[in-house]
């Protein structure tokens, strides 16, 4: 049960990714009937179109549907409030500070010391 939910979901997610794909498809197997019967520049044959512009089309309005069924489907959420107005407010005020109390700062610097030996290169073979 579990694979099939698998598969469906594997299958729905993927699919949209498929149309255009299967438009560019169509388009290759009947380049020859488009070229001659759909094509904008048909009577044009030196612009080379061979129905790229028919493609172009297509594909344009595919994104334009799946755009417009984007918004559709941001627009159409239900929306939920996650934050509303404070009900409590809190203000934190500084703590006093007197002028006769002392203030230490303490700042510990690790000591480090050089080595003394001098580092020579290995002698040479």
């Amino acid at each position: 049960m579990k694979v099939t939910l698998i598969y469906i979901w594997l299958i729905v997610t993927i699919l949209p990714t498929f149309s255009q794909w299967g438009t560019i498809a169509y388009y290759q197997i009947n380049k020859d009937y488009i070229t001659r019967v759909l094509c904008e520049n048909r009577d044009k044959p030196q612009l080379h179109c061979d129905g790229h512009c028919y493609l172009a089309k297509k594909l344009k309005a595919q994104e334009e549907k799946k755009d417009q069924q984007t918004s559709e489907q941001v627009q159409n959420l239900p929306s939920l409030q996650l934050f509303s107005s404070p009900l409590i407010s809190f203000e934190f005020l500084p703590k006093a500070f007197s002028s006769n109390q002392k203030l230490i700062f303490q700042y510990r610097q690790a000591a480090y010391q050089a080595p003394l030996t001098i580092i020579a290169p290995p002698p040479c073979a």
